[in-house]
Order: structure tokens, then C-alpha cells, then sequence
């Protein structure tokens, strides 16, 4: 350890800590003049009690300021060890010599103080030891606290860039879709543009927060739903039910939409004669439910791992497991005819 590395710890010791050091020393000062069993006078009390706290203060900050961080954070305990009854083997003495000179008058207190020699040292050492026990406790604590500030961000990170390929990769479908309407001048294409605009506003204005109200994630689906229902005309069957009471739950925005993309891109293939996706979403106070079949194209060449969701459905997986650990479950069947997906959230 270095000058600048003490001088640096110092310094943030003074500035954020201060307080709370100065205030135990003064409570522990005190504490030790209650306790104090002596015939001494109280003013003899006071200065005797004062020069020990003075050199308990000696050892405690020498201790976690210097021989902490130099052999024990280093996980050299056996140095450490030596070390501090090394310290404590020095200051002994010169407390000792502090109080005699302090009190040469006094040769009954003198002789006490000889006397008590190895009581002074194990009294400094216990000191010394229990400052090293507060150290590690706090560092720990604190490590603990890094930890899961550093979680919670990376966390917040993953989740974003989750939500962030979600974003694009449902409106480069709906895009693509559009620019064919346009193609054909339908007169389908600005009521298309119409709820697509609505969809964009969730998304740039309500989907950054962590959770938005059941409410309006459902009116995205529904939105998302209505486009469906525009783009494909009367060719499939498009069937969506709604249960249950919307009473304030929250939810964290963009769950459903991959598993209702993945049902209408591969639910509604232009190889499927009679296409359909069935969507059910069954509410509660403290559950929401959606239950969602999609028929499938039975040309084997299009029914391959891909067609099982692909990117949207693996990041929507990946974020109910760091949303909803142990709070949701997901159930996917996937046969020769039909895709169904079963999942449930639990919102409180």
C-alpha cells in the first residue's frame, strides 16, 4: 500500500465517515467512564480514560488503515497476526510510560500500572482485534451491496438489449407488410399506418418503463390483432376472447407480442389453406393468462426448428426468466398440425 492509496482512503474516511468515527469514539469514551469501578475522583477518571481511548484510537485506525489492507487483504493472515501484536507491543509500553509520567505523584497508580502490564496489552490487542472484526464485516457488507447494484445493472442492460431486438423485429415485419398493401394501392394501407402509429408510440413512450399497466399492453395486442385482421382480410380466421377484469395489474411491457408474431407468421402461411390463430387472454388481480394455437404448414421443408419462433420467441423466454423468476411458467406444444403456446404471469 502506498502513500497515495492511504492518503486517498483517508481522505474518503474524513469526508463520508467522519461523523459516524468521531461519534462512537465519544460515545465509547464515555461508556468507559461509566463503567469505571474505581475510587479514583472523576476528573482523574476523565484524563485516565481519555489517554487509553487515545491510543485505542492509535491502534484501531493503524490496523484497518495499514495492516489490513497490507497483509490480511492480501490473505497473508500468519504476517497480519504478527504484525498486530507487534503494534500492540509497542504502544503498550508508551501508554504505560504516558500514564506514569502523567501521574508520577500518584505512586499507588503507578504501581497499579506495573503491575497491570499484560492486562494493558491484552486490553489493546482485544481493541485491535475487534477493529479487524469490524472491517471485515463491513467490507463484506459492502461487497455484497456492489454486487448487487453491479446485477441489478446488468440486469437492466440484458433486459433492454432484449427489448431492443423485440422492437425492430416486429416492425420490419409490419413494414414489409405495409409497403406490399401500398403495392397494391389498398385502401386498407392508412388504417394500417393509423394503428401502427399508435403501436409506435407505446413503444417509444411507454415501453422504457419497467412495468405499464395491463390496460395498455392488452390495447397494444389488440392493436397488433386489428393489423393482423387488415392484412389478411376475410382469407383466415383470426379469433381473439378477452376474460376477466382489468383493475390496475401491471406487467412488464412487450410479453406478449413475440408468441402472437411467431402464431400469425408461421399460424397463417400462405401454404395453409384454411389458416387460423386462436388467442385467449384470461385475467385476474394477481394472474394473467394467454393461451394462444396457430394452425402450421404441413410442407415438411417449412416445418423446421425456425418456424418454432426463432429470435422473438428466445428473447421473450430469456426475459420471463429474469422478470418472472418462479413466477411464470411456460408450456409450448409443438405437433405436425398446430403450435400452442400456454403462458402464465404471475403480476403481484
Amino acid at each position: 500500500m502506498n502513500w497515495v492509496d492511504f492518503k486517498n482512503i483517508n481522505e474518503d474516511l474524513l469526508r463520508t465517515k467522519g461523523f459516524f468515527h468521531f461519534s462512537f469514539w465519544i460515545m465509547f469514551y464515555f461508556f468507559m467512564v461509566l463503567i469505571d469501578t474505581s475510587s479514583y475522583p472523576t476528573w482523574f477518571v476523565l484524563v485516565d480514560k481519555l489517554v487509553d481511548i487515545s491510543f485505542y484510537i492509535l491502534i484501531v485506525y493503524v490496523n484497518i488503515l495499514f495492516l489490513f489492507p497490507t497483509f490480511l487483504q492480501k490473505r497473508n493472515l500468519l504476517y497480519y497476526l504478527i504484525a498486530l501484536i507487534l503494534l500492540v507491543l509497542l504502544i503498550t509500553p508508551i501508554q504505560t510510560l504516558s500514564m506514569i509520567i502523567l501521574y508520577q505523584d500518584n505512586s499507588a497508580f503507578v504501581a497499579e500500572l506495573l503491575e497491570n502490564r499484560t492486562i494493558i496489552f491484552l486490553r489493546c490487542l482485544l481493541i485491535g482485534l475487534i477493529s479487524t472484526g469490524y472491517k471485515v464485516t463491513s467490507d463484506w457488507f459492502m461487497l455484497q451491496n456492489e454486487k448487487r447494484e453491479l446485477q441489478s445493472q446488468n440486469l437492466q442492460s440484458e433486459l433492454n438489449f432484449l427489448k431492443a431486438q423485440i422492437n425492430p423485429h416486429f416492425f420490419f415485419n409490419t413494414l414489409n407488410n405495409l409497403y406490399a398493401l401500398t403495392l397494391k394501392k389498398s385502401d386498407l394501407a392508412p388504417e394500417i399506418v393509423l394503428r401502427l402509429s399508435e403501436m409506435m408510440r407505446y413503444m417509444l413512450y411507454e415501453s422504457n418503463e419497467s412495468e405499464v399497466t395491463l390496460e395498455k399492453e392488452i390495447k397494444y395486442v389488440k392493436n397488433y390483432i386489428e393489423l393482423e385482421r387488415l392484412r389478411q382480410a376475410a382469407k383466415f380466421k383470426i379469433d381473439f376472447q378477452l376474460t376477466g377484469k382489468l383493475n390496475g395489474q401491471k406487467i412488464a411491457p412487450l410479453m406478449f407480442i413475440p408468441f402472437l408474431e411467431n402464431s400469425f407468421k408461421h399460424g397463417l402461411d400462405k401454404q395453409i389453406d384454411s389458416g387460423y390463430v386462436n388467442i385467449r387472454l384470461q385475467l385476474d388481480e394477481s394472474m394473467v393468462i394467454l393461451d394462444i394455437e396457430n394452425s402450421k404448414p404441413l410442407v415438411p421443408a417449412l416445418n423446421n426448428e425456425k418456424t418454432s419462433g426463432g429470435i422473438g420467441l428466445e428473447n421473450v423466454k430469456r426475459r420471463l426468466n429474469l422478470l418472472y423468476p418462479n413466477k411464470h411458467n411456460l408450456n409450448i406444444e409443438n405437433d405436425s398440425t398446430s403450435f400452442k403456446v400456454l403462458l402464465n404471469i404471475e403480476l403481484a
